[in-house]
């Protein structure tokens, strides 16, 4: 098939306009009209319905789009990473994790990367699905379990438990527990256990649920839960993660935790090279460092 017809078709359908596809392609409006039709003769089928106000793809011309999308996704991909071979660090790179690290940790340490690489460009996504990394969903990946996927390269970060905090207001008012027991007479703030988590965080959950609490919120995601504690609304279950940025906290019934909770960042075996995957790993493990020594100095 003709790239070039390629090119100017998933310009007019981005545009959905010949005329703006041919001011972004430098060509006129007549030859971008012409390489359509081009194409819609060779596959022998009609891309685009034309109205007065634009463009609009037929069925077929998004199953078209879809694959030039891709192409075009793709192309852009192997670009920046020829040129990170031997520039600066600059350029997309697509970050997936949890919703619960990528809010509560990785989020707000994110300026002091912008700030040392400014032109770089973070796509992340925050999804408890595991994107397929050797299909170039993602970039690189924080999980909280080893990733399974082949050719990938991956490197443990740390462990992480899953905790019983509250704030000073709230047990000033209520009492702290000293036993699982006590529990009955809090309200527990927790994950939802029908929402996608750590199999460790679910069974913490159901063995203080087990003590019959008597008063609940459950929210979906750990942010909801941490927003909670904050609140003075209850005892909430949350990764140990936390407590390093909100020190206040007060850490309830230390004996009770969940077991250790694997965090892997992967990436596939590709983008070894990468000076942008390298970078984002190098702030990762030095963000981690400065969190276990503030945690260090709280003794938690």
């Amino acid at each position: 098939m003709d790239w070039d017809k390629l090119r100017i078709f998933h310009a007019v359908a981005d545009a959905g306009s010949l005329t703006a596809a041919g001011d972004t392609l430098h060509l006129s409006q007549s030859a971008v009209s012409r390489q359509i039709r081009a194409l819609e003769e060779m596959l022998d089928t009609v891309l685009f319905h034309r109205h007065a106000r634009g463009l609009i793809l037929t069925e077929q011309g998004e199953l078209l789009h879809d694959a030039t999308r891709a192409m075009s996704r793709r192309l852009d991909a192997a670009a920046a990473r020829i040129r990170d071979s031997r520039e600066e660090v600059f350029g997309e790179l697509r970050v997936t994790t949890t919703i619960g690290f990528g809010t509560l940790w990785l989020v707000p340490r994110l300026p002091r990367l912008y700030e040392k690489f400014p032109d770089l460009r973070i796509d992340l996504m925050l999804e408890e699905r595991v994107l397929d990394l050797p299909m170039r969903e993602a970039d690189v990946a924080i999980r909280m379990r080893e990733p399974s996927q082949a050719d990938l390269i991956r490197k443990k970060l740390n462990m992480v438990h899953m905790r019983l905090y509250a704030m000073p207001s709230y047990l000033a008012a209520r009492g702290t527990p000293k036993r699982l027991e006590d529990m009955r007479d809090h309200r527990l703030v927790s994950q939802n256990t029908r929402s996608t988590q750590v199999a460790a965080g679910e069974t913490l959950i159901h063995t203080l649920m087990a003590v019959n609490v008597g008063s609940t919120l459950t929210v979906n995601n750990y942010f909801g839960v941490l927003q909670g504690v904050l609140s003075g609304l209850g005892i909430g279950v949350l990764p140990d993660y936390v407590i390093a940025d909100f020190p206040e906290m007060v850490r309830v019934l230390p004996e009770l935790q969940s077991a250790a909770i694997p965090v892997y960042l992967a990436y596939p075996e590709e983008l070894r090279s990468s000076k942008r995957i390298k970078a984002f790993r190098d702030f990762v493990l030095d963000e981690l460092a400065l969190h276990a020594s503030r945690r260090a100095r709280l003794k938690v």
